[in-house]
């Protein structure tokens, strides 16, 4: 007979070589360039060819400067959309894109120029292409890092030649269906860098303005009794803008309120009744007798005195004067605000507003004429108080509008501009495009569902758009008009022709070119001049961003299946990107809008360089790695606002720890499997494993609803629940026993290498798009069948069905209980180490008593028992009662005692059978039957050798 075998020799002891410690700053890298040595983006495309189409559509981010941790959380968030629907066997590409053109590039040009014109416009252009490109590569780099795929090596520029030409086109399909017109109107204007800007480029900061209340004396007029008032009342406005007094050119009431004049100290003076008091005090006035009352109604017409100019303005009404601040009557300079533009429309008032590109005065007093408007603010209110006008003066904080790139305060001035009607119904067609686009709206499925108010809101009031510019860097609006007549060209076939040269040479071509090179031969005007000017304005950078579904998606890929950006882009992106699909398609370019939040620090403060409390992604790479923040954010609900601090990244890496190390006990548990040679079909499992496996079903089945749902919070909690409540804390610390002690190849140890393989690969497909590197180092050490795909990311989802087992209702009601009766159990034994009864779980006996049902369901899985609470031996109470009683499980008593025998030395159970086995005389009964099975197995073996 051979001689016996050394006992820890015969254990199946957990071995492999994937890492406790993952080193991820150092790993990633590498696996990257894996990856890109292996094309794995367009092999995962070629798997997927004939599943399918989905597609999300990329956001354009400006390429300027380091991407910061919004831009992270934006990408990743695609990115983990993508994987999901690949996995889930969809052909889902992704073409990453940025916004080339416009402020935020010249700006960064400009200041490394040294200042503004300092090189002709081409030469400008060519440097903004250049500025783009450089950083264009830079972004590339960082997201990449991030473990995000996509069509690095061709992503989409609002720069390349083809999109600006589909811009261009663009702007003519909305001229030539007549929603495009040239008109003076107030727009938001910066001057610091000399330009109109758009609703969606205007950020409202604190500013300080001087509030002043200032009079404008009755000359007369007017209705009823307010006809017979006189020159010694006053009516009182009051403004945050005293550099447009010069620029009024009414007084505007609501007709339905009532207004008082008032006898005071300061003079007999006319305002709403309801703010006397304010107008007390804010002015410091003491006495005010109401004299009498009129109706707003009864102001229209009536002519008031400009306060320093030669000139009357009359009395108007409108309904959007308001009772909340001021006197309830509003100073209207029509060229200088949407609604005093509006009302000046309707009385025919003069649209003043000579002031030029820089904020300068061209026209006025010599006081403030050649002076920029902030700057004649002080010398404005001067000359008001110099002429008795001026009746209070302070400063006043408040939110004011700003450019979004300089962050320098802007006006509103009245200049010539192109605008796209949002009133103007498509010609043969009835509605308008706000009509159009107010109707589907409600089509789109948004996420979080707020976002469908909030687009039709901003819809239904905006304005026309304004979308030209005052500057170089973009796509030229493609206008000309004769130097003979100054009539427009309105002939769209030759307009078009531009359009070819913009696919062959870009927009340059417009600066590079004469209009006769541009136009076809023999372009000529009605009035038979062949000699064009060309429009030196450019479009408004949101028309080139909306315009990108028309750019990169191609036939069945447009209208995309979501849109995914922050909040700010329901006036930007998504805003502009809606009116271009409605406007040109008739529909929305997306199906679906999901909106994540902002990001901030730990103090629920906004991340910015000057507080010193930013995380920028490319750090977090350095310190914790990639799948660190995309842990972080899968694990946020995204829809809100998100924290990141140290404190974070220190508690993600725990549960990072613990979901790694919960795999790593799969793998190493694993060593000797093939799935091909020693999986066991359903019907051979043990109870225990089918039940888990049904557990790992609803898993899941639950995770891939939530990823379908865009639900990644849920996913990742589930997840990492499961990992560490539902594998360590229950099942592997259960299967420990039968995975190390029983004989390799038994029925029992196999069939637990069956569910952990399953689990396994199930887990690591579940969790592979969030944590990408990771899943890729598990997958390359799971055990896989000849059909398994080289990377985990070409793999699918596991279907829910296939991890299915069988297992009735009742006994999976069975296995909870006797999960929960496991849970009591284990607090008696804490107890009883505690209290030094035991040293460990395998010294014990436990005694249960319980009610007659709850007993019945125990002895009937009493064999199993030990395996379950860990211990050497399981038993019922005879007689009185147990010394721990159960809240959570009503009747059920434990009693911890010490376990009856010797202690076995190869599996440390306690056993009262130790000693029998003459050639094992350190073993339990179980062992001897184990070591039975395994010297027959080398017998065996090398017989048939």
């Amino acid at each position: 007979m051979a001689e016996p075998l050394e006992l820890k020799k015969t254990l199946n002891l957990p071995k492999t070589e994937f890492s406790m410690k993952a080193s991820l700053p150092q790993n990633e890298p590498k696996q990257l360039a894996a990856w890109e040595e292996s094309h794995l983006y367009e092999r995962i495309l070629e798997v997927r060819k004939g599943k399918p189409l989905f597609v999300l559509h990329d956001g354009p981010p400006y390429p300027t400067g380091e991407i910061h941790l919004g831009t992270g959380l934006n990408k990743i968030l695609k990115d983990l959309v993508v994987k999901t629907k690949s996995m889930a066997g969809h052909y889902a590409p992704y073409v990453p894109g940025w916004d080339c053109h416009g402020l935020p590039i010249e700006t960064k040009v400009e200041k490394e120029l040294g200042g503004k014109g300092k090189v002709p416009p081409a030469e400008f252009r060519s440097l903004c292409r250049e500025f783009a490109a450089r950083y264009v590569e830079q972004h590339k780099r960082d997201f990449k890092r991030l473990g995000i795929f996509g069509r690095w090596n061709e992503p989409y520029l609002t720069m390349n030649f083809d999109y600006e030409a589909v811009i261009a086109g663009a702007f003519l399909d909305f001229m030539e269906k007549g929603y495009v017109y040239r008109g003076r109107k107030p727009v938001y204007w910066c001057f610091h860098d000399s330009t109109a800007l758009a609703e969606a480029e205007v950020e409202y900061e604190d500013h300080v303005s001087p509030s002043i209340w200032v009079k404008f004396a009755v000359v007369g007029g007017g209705k009823g009794e307010a006809a017979k008032l006189g020159g010694d009342v006053s009516a009182v406005i009051w403004t945050t803008t005293p550099w447009t007094i010069p620029h009024n050119r009414a007084l505007a009431f609501h007709p339905d309120f009532d207004y008082a004049v008032v006898e005071t100290e300061r003079g007999t003076l006319l305002l709403a009744a309801d703010r006397v008091a304010a107008l007390q005090a804010e002015c410091g006035i003491a006495d005010a007798r109401i004299r009498a009352t009129y109706k707003g109604r009864d102001f229209e017409g009536m002519k008031f005195q400009h306060p320093f100019l030669p000139m009357q303005v009359p009395g108007v009404l409108a309904t959007y004067v308001t009772l909340d601040q001021g006197s309830g009557i509003v100073h209207t300079a029509p060229g200088h605000g949407v609604d005093d533009f509006n009302t000046g429309q309707k009385y025919g008032l003069e649209i003043a507003a000579p002031i030029n590109d820089r904020g300068v005065y061209l026209e006025g007093l010599p006081e403030y004429k050649g002076k920029d408007v902030f700057t004649a603010n002080p010398i404005i209110v001067k000359l008001l108080a110099d002429h008795g006008a001026l009746l209070g003066h302070h400063s006043y904080k408040h939110s004011y509008p700003h450019c979004w790139r300089c962050h320098n305060p802007v006006i509103f001035r009245a200049t010539e501009q192109w605008f796209i009607g949002m009133d103007q119904a498509a010609d043969g067609t009835s509605k308008s495009l706000r009509q159009e686009t107010l109707e589907k709206i409600r089509g789109v499925k948004w996420i979080p569902s707020w976002g469908e108010d909030r687009m039709y809101e901003m819809i239904e009031d905006r304005p026309d758009w304004c979308v030209s510019r005052q500057r170089f860097w973009g796509v030229p609006i493609i206008v000309f008009y004769c130097e003979a007549c100054g009539k427009r060209l309105g002939d769209f076939k030759a307009l078009r022709n531009v359009v070819k040269w913009f696919e062959k040479e870009g927009a340059d071509a417009w600066y590079k070119h004469t209009p006769e090179e541009l136009l076809p031969a023999g372009t000529n005007c009605s009035c038979g001049a062949t000699k064009w000017r060309k429009e030196n304005d450019i479009l408004d950078v949101w028309f080139d961003s909306g315009s990108s579904h028309l750019a990169v998606l191609k036939g069945p890929e447009w209208p995309a299946d979501v849109y995914l950006e922050g909040p700010d882009q329901y006036r930007g992106w998504f805003h502009s990107s809606l009116l271009i699909g409605i406007g040109i398609r008739n529909n929305p370019p997306y199906k679906g809008v999901v909106t994540h939040g902002w990001t901030l620090d730990e103090k629920g403060q906004p991340m910015s360089k000057s507080l010193g409390n930013t995380l920028y992604p490319a750090e977090i790479c350095e310190r914790w790695g990639a799948d660190l923040l995309r842990l972080w954010v899968a694990s946020v609900e995204y829809q809100a606002d998100v924290k990141m601090s140290e404190r974070v990244m220190t508690q993600l890496s725990d549960a990072y720890r613990k979901i790694r190390n919960t795999f790593r006990y799969g793998l190493s548990n694993l060593a000797d499997f093939d799935p091909t040679r020693d999986a066991l079909p359903n019907d051979q499992l043990e109870e225990m494993d089918r039940w888990m496996l049904e557990r790992t079903a609803d898993l899941v089945k639950k995770c891939r609803e939530w990823y379908a749902g865009y639900e990644f919070h849920r996913v990742y909690h589930a997840i990492h629940d499961f990992c560490v409540v539902d594998l360590s804390s229950f099942y592997y610390d259960v299967l420990k026993d039968r995975l190390y002690t029983k004989a390799p190849k038994s029925k029992s140890r196999r069939s637990a290498q069956t569910a952990v393989w399953k689990i396994t690969s199930a887990l690591v497909r579940l969790i592979a798009p969030i944590l990408v590197f990771t899943a890729e180092e598990i997958w390359k050490y799971l055990p896989k069948t000849p059909s398994e795909h080289e990377s985990v990311h070409m793999a699918l989802f596991s279907e829910e069905q296939e991890l299915r087992t069988g297992v009735a209702s009742k006994q999976v009601a069975l296995w909870e209980l006797l999960s929960k009766v496991r849970g009591e159990v284990l607090k008696a034994l804490e107890t009883a180490r505690n209290e030094k009864k035991i040293n460990s779980g395998l010294e014990a006996k436990v005694l249960l008593n319980a009610e007659l049902e709850l007993k019945a369901k125990l002895k009937q899985y009493l064999p199993l028992l030990p395996g379950l609470f860990i211990v050497s031996q399981v038993d019922f109470l005879t007689a009185g009662t147990g010394d721990y009683r159960s809240d959570a499980i009503p009747g059920l008593e434990v009693t911890i005692q010490k376990a009856e025998g010797a202690k076995c030395e190869r599996c440390w159970n306690y056993s009262t059978h130790v000693g029998e086995n003459k050639r094992y005389p350190t073993i339990c009964e179980r062992c001897t039957e184990v070591l039975a099975e395994i010297e027959g197995a080398t017998e065996e073996a090398a017989t048939s050798r």
